[in-house]
């Protein structure tokens, strides 16, 4: 699949600014626009205000957390399903259930790997 073809609008929620710069710069080349969210709080103001074709969640970050952030929009949702990935530095199996507990759809491990967004969207029909 061209993943260059797709015209994403991506919704990063991240506190860490090193890793906001590179996932920014590894999906704006393939023409993808981000825009950024410092916690969960943020997230969920984001969320009412944009459409996003899907959001990459941060688990650990202060204010809100990535898990209290997800469940919070999924309680806001109406019509649509928006898909929620986690990005976490914790990728055991027992994360992983927790992350779709809450409402994420699935999970990429830090650090960010291109190739393994692909494999998400890819597995999540996007």
């Amino acid at each position: 699949m061209n993943w260059e073809t797709k015209n994403y609008s991506i919704l990063l929620v991240e506190d860490n600014k090193l890793n906001q710069t590179v996932v920014k710069f590894t999906l704006k080349r393939f023409g993808y626009n981000i825009d950024v969210a410092n916690n969960g709080i943020e997230a969920i103001e984001k969320y009412k205000e944009g459409n996003y074709d899907f959001i990459l969640m941060d688990i650990m970050m202060p204010e809100m957390d990535g898990m209290e952030a997800s469940k919070t929009i999924r309680s806001l949702e109406t019509n649509s399903r928006i898909p929620i990935i986690a990005l976490t530095a914790d990728t055991m199996i027992a994360n992983e259930e927790k992350c779709i507990q809450n409402g994420m759809d699935g999970h990429i491990a830090k650090p960010f790997e291109i190739d393994n967004l692909f494999k998400m969207l890819e597995k999540l029909n996007l």
